[in-house]
């Protein structure tokens, strides 16, 4: 790869080829990552039991990886995946002590979730998500632990 160049997939489309830590950090491109960068798109209920024990595991940059392989792969619910790619990725902020981008993104993401306040899409507790967003932001410590989805 020249300098300068980005990595892209067979459609195109940007992707990062270096290895990440369970942190998202970028590791030497021959470096063994963890698990593997890209989760193939899992149905719904799937997505969300994994990326559930991924956070319950400390794991925040791999649930949002889980979060946005469903996001970029449907047509339905996009803005629903995007929020919570956007809160596990805040969560993944704070984890790394960036309290600004924590609050970005928690933000963000609660905001991403608004068209569904008031509904538990997939089982999913769109108001307690949003409430916990929304406290987290407020005070990036609280982000660290992560919220229950169901």
């Amino acid at each position: 790869m020249s300098p300068g160049s980005r990595d892209r997939d067979e459609a195109g489309r940007p992707r990062n080829a270096r290895p990440r830590d369970d942190t998202g950090r970028p590791l030497a491109r021959d470096a063994h990552a963890p698990t593997p960068d890209d989760p193939p798109a899992l149905p719904p209920d799937e997505a969300i039991d994994l990326a559930a024990q991924l956070l319950a595991d400390g794991r925040a940059f791999r649930a949002h990886e889980v979060f946005e392989a469903v996001w970029k792969s449907t047509d339905v619910d996009r803005e629903l995946w995007r929020g919570l790619a956007q809160l596990a990725v805040g969560i993944t902020h704070a984890q790394r002590g960036n309290a600004t981008g924590s609050q970005a993104l928690l933000t963000r993401g609660a905001e991403s979730l608004r068209p569904w306040a008031g509904t538990t899409p997939y089982g999913l507790d769109i108001d307690g998500l949003r409430d916990w967003a929304t406290t987290a932001a407020a005070s990036p410590e609280h982000a660290t632990h992560p919220p229950r989805l169901r």
